[in-house]
């Protein structure tokens, strides 16, 4: 079967105005050209159109390399520039392959945005024309999931992480303001992406010294087995990159570099990779008698701090101090700047020294509902409603790539568009009446990780609030999978016709997704 082949840069205009009509298969809406004032935006448009990538797609690879940040040029920790981290450094050339396949420098690859997004566009498809990806397949989003790994540059448990990473923005969707005041969206889906071969390749073995982390080893040449100090501090870093970005960079030989931990910014996911009771290559001096945590994003750009980052962090400081007998102050728990001999910056001014004290000293910020999306019942709103309930609804269509305005509680016309978007992505009566139905396809939105009686995190905590509104009876929101929970699992199970065996997988997720 002939495969597509990259386009010479004097031939785009034409391809552009020949595949205005494939785009419709490729992206999933009709083709629409960005307004000129939206230049990233009309960049992806543009891309994902030339090379027959989904945009949505695209746009969350983007994302999750750096927010869209192109760092005028400057390469991350792993050596990869511009918004779509496009990377050179001995083991991964994908910024070479991009100048091949566009016929654009490399110079002008780090540095141009839309050329850098048109080398990820060109980058994505020639992985898909290597695995074999028809026509048809490139049109459904699902497919691209090995493409999406092979992005990545790294392999098995790492290339899975990273393209589940994207998978979950696609799932969750994504809306973000760009310094200059443009927005970009990515709205939120179901999906069940075709993971083949990296089905097997998830990192499922749990961290030795910190069970609810992953454990995905550094590669031995960068770091040195044992201690020649007491351990009695912990150092804060920012990796200047994604987060399997930096697990491939510590499993490559040539780096020289590792932590201990790495926590992912979306959701507080963290991998080990170093045992504790190694040496970690992180902050030269101090490498010897400290504990090294890096968190993903980078120090200039604080949309990477986030609230599940900061709690999952602060939880682990928090053990390794009670673990280790380390003090829980600010002489013990250290920046990477502070670190006695370093030169770097992170985790630099935008790090909330403050709040992340207060989560290591044990003061989680309240209990269930502080959040403000947890309620013991979802009562039905709808145009002219007002108070937190729409505030949630308002947030949780937000998150998930909608615009429903701000968050201020008024049930309003655009909150009323909102819904209806969102219902008819879900299948369900386009009312923009937000009744059971809505609010369990709405709080349960996502991911759709397996979840069983020991699980624990974010995603039981959005199980148990879409169980609330699908069987109108509380479950508690704690986020620990236990008894009651289970009982409440098997209850819906039982009314929606599912089998019951209290397990949540794909079948038991999509049916809360749909609303039913």
């Amino acid at each position: 079967m002939p495969r597509r082949t990259a386009v010479p840069p004097r031939s785009r205009a034409a391809v552009l105005a020949a595949l205005t009509v494939t785009a419709l298969l490729a992206t999933g809406s009709p083709a629409t050209a960005a307004p000129a004032a939206d230049p990233m935006n009309r960049a992806f448009a543009q891309a994902a159109e030339e090379y027959g990538v989904p945009r949505d797609l695209l746009a969350a690879v983007g994302y999750g390399e750096t927010h869209f940040d192109g760092h005028a040029g400057r390469p991350s920790q792993a050596g990869g520039y511009g918004v779509m981290h496009l990377v050179s450094n001995p083991v991964n050339r994908s910024l070479e392959q991009a100048a091949a396949l566009t016929g654009e420098s490399a110079a002008k690859l780090r540095r141009d945005t839309a050329a850098n997004i048109l080398g990820g566009a060109a980058l994505l498809r020639s992985h898909a024309d290597a695995l074999g990806l028809d026509r048809a397949e490139r049109g459904d989003i699902d497919a691209w999931y090995p493409a999406v790994a092979r992005y990545s540059g790294a392999r098995d448990a790492t290339a899975a992480l990273y393209a589940d990473t994207v998978y979950t923005f696609l799932a969750e969707g994504l809306r973000t303001t760009l310094p200059g005041g443009e927005r970009v969206t990515v709205t939120s889906r179901p999906v069940s992406p075709e993971k083949g071969a990296l089905a097997a390749a998830g990192a499922t073995a749990m961290s030795p010294d910190y069970p609810p982390a992953l454990w995905v080893p550094a590669n031995s040449a960068n770091y040195t087995k044992g201690r020649s100090a007491t351990v009695d501090k912990v150092v804060v870093h920012v990796t200047q990159g994604s987060y399997a970005g930096t697990i491939s960079w510590f499993q490559n030989p040539a780096s020289e570099v590792s932590a201990h931990y790495v926590v992912r910014s979306s959701d507080g996911q963290t991998t080990q990779m170093v045992r504790d009771s190694d040496t970690a290559w992180h902050a030269r001096s101090a490498n010897a008698s400290s504990l090294g945590i890096e968190h993903e994003g980078w120090v200039d750009n604080p949309s990477w701090f986030t609230d599940p980052m900061y709690r999952s962090s602060a939880a682990l400081t928090k053990h390794l101090c009670d673990r280790y007998g380390i003090p829980k102050d600010r002489a013990h728990i250290i920046g990477h700047s502070e670190a006695p001999g370093n030169d770097h910056t992170d985790p630099g001014v935008h790090w909330n020294w403050d709040y992340y004290m207060q989560l290591v000293g044990g003061d989680t910020g309240g209990g269930g509902g502080s959040d403000g999306l947890t309620f013991t019942s979802y009562t039905t709103q709808q145009y002219g409603s007002t108070g937190p309930q729409v505030t949630a609804i308002q947030r949780l269509l937000t998150t998930q790539g909608y615009e429903p305005g701000a968050a201020d509680g008024e049930f309003g016309p655009a909150t009323k568009s909102a819904a209806q978007a969102f219902q008819q992505a879900r299948g369900l009566t386009a009312d923009g009446i937000v009744g059971p139905k809505t609010w369990t396809a709405l709080l349960s939105a996502g991911t759709t990780p397996p979840l069983s009686q020991g699980s624990s995190g974010d995603a039981v905590k959005r199980l148990q609030r879409s169980l609330t509104a699908a069987l109108g009876s509380t479950v508690s929101a704690d986020g620990g999978f236990g008894p009651a929970t289970d009982t409440a699992v098997r209850s819906y199970q039982s009314t929606r016709g599912l089998t019951v065996d209290g397990s949540v997988g794909t079948v038991t997720w999509a049916a809360l997704q749909a609303g039913r």
